[in-house]
């Protein structure tokens, strides 16, 4: 399967239409007398001009914005619940229930200079149930549609916009496995890159997997420039498996094999994200095996400080031991960078996050 063609504005268009009770958009258009030019004034102004409600849209007549509003013809699929600060200002979560009352959480990070990143959730939940991540322990629940994972960048696009900031940045590590919702999450890709929406270039989205090798594979074809990670956490199968279910069905090989194809394919960096537990995966020997792996190839290690989560036993690695890590990497030649943590006081740094209030849902990766 190669490139898909993806229309944002009609993406967008089919879930306000359903939101509101329409089939279709031609039900909808028909039943307002709206012509195509009217659609993409209100597509703009909810994804472009960042326009909260219908009311605020001064394109439209008066009549009709009252008509749309009467009909609850809303913008955003996601009301956030809790939003939370950390002490030092640069990090902000959210908790946003969908209609149907599941909640996910995404966060904003306002870096030092003009970079802010959004982390956005593409599932309620997650299947695959990571060791040390708290959203895996949570269970899955269910997939995103593509609106409601844009409408969480969307929501923090706002908040920067009114302090005259905006989004640089969109990594899809968040709730979830992405590649688990692969066609959702390329149309919210379609509606974040859009240059007549939201218009983020794909150099500034990053989607992050556990590894499907064969959803790897399909993303080659899709002929973006939208970074790769993997979430590898291990250099060994042993290890890997213990912690990441996951490589019972995809094995390093498998993956690492991916990996190189989609580098032939596309000759595009990827990202290998390792978070770092202690006595688990912390060794010098460890640091060595993963170099080996990462050798010759267009690869970079991003390593990840442990936030303790309250279902997983494990506890993270000193800055010492992590920054000796990073030098046998350095040593070896591997481009690796080491993380700096972000938001651990609102449980907003990665591995924490879980929607609190849901009840756990437990469901085996197969």
């Amino acid at each position: 399967m190669g490139a898909v063609n993806r229309d944002p504005l009609e993406i967008w268009t089919s879930s306000v239409v359903s939101r509101a009770g329409f089939s279709g958009s031609e039900s909808f258009a028909r039943e307002f007398g709206l012509k195509p030019y009217r659609l993409r004034q209100l597509y703009r102004a909810a994804c472009k001009e960042l326009i909260e409600t219908v009311d605020g849209v001064t394109t439209l007549p008066k009549e009709l914005r009252a008509k749309l509003a009467e009909h609850g013809v809303t913008f955003s699929s996601v009301e956030p619940s809790v939003v939370q600060r950390s002490r030092d200002g640069q990090t902000t979560k959210g908790l946003f229930r969908l209609t149907d009352g599941k909640e996910v959480e995404a966060v904003l990070m306002e870096h030092t200079g003009d970079r802010t990143t959004v982390c956005i959730s593409s599932q309620a939940g997650c299947a695959f149930a990571c060791a040390f991540c708290s959203t895996g322990q949570a269970g899955f629940s269910r997939n995103l549609t593509a609106v409601e994972i844009f409408d969480q960048a969307r929501y923090f696009a706002r908040d920067l916009a009114a302090r005259g900031k905006r989004i640089t940045n969109v990594v899809f590590m968040g709730m979830g496995e992405p590649f688990h919702n692969y066609d959702a999450v390329m149309e919210a890709v379609a509606l974040l890159n859009d240059p007549s929406g939201f218009g983020l270039g794909h150099r500034h989205i990053t989607i992050s997997t556990v590894g499907l090798v064969d959803k790897i594979d399909r993303f080659a074809e899709e002929r973006l420039q939208v970074n790769l990670a993997i979430s590898l956490h291990a250099p060994s199968d042993a290890v890997r498996s213990s912690i990441m279910p996951v490589n019972r069905k995809f094995a390093l090989g498998e993956l690492m094999d991916a990996c190189e194809r989609y580098v032939q394919k596309t000759k595009r960096k990827v990202f290998f994200e390792y978070v770092m537990l202690a006595g688990v995966n912390d060794s010098p020997d460890a640091a060595r095996e993963l170099a080996t792996s990462m050798r010759g190839h267009l690869y970079h290690v991003n390593l990840i400080p442990y936030n303790t989560t309250p279902d997983a036993p494990f506890a993270g690695t000193s800055d010492t031991k992590i920054w000796e890590f990073a030098g046998i990497l350095n040593e070896a030649g591997v481009p690796v960078t080491v993380r700096r943590n972000m938001g651990r006081d609102i449980a907003a740094a990665c591995g924490q996050l879980r929607a609190q209030t849901q009840p756990k849902v437990r469901v085996s990766v197969r």
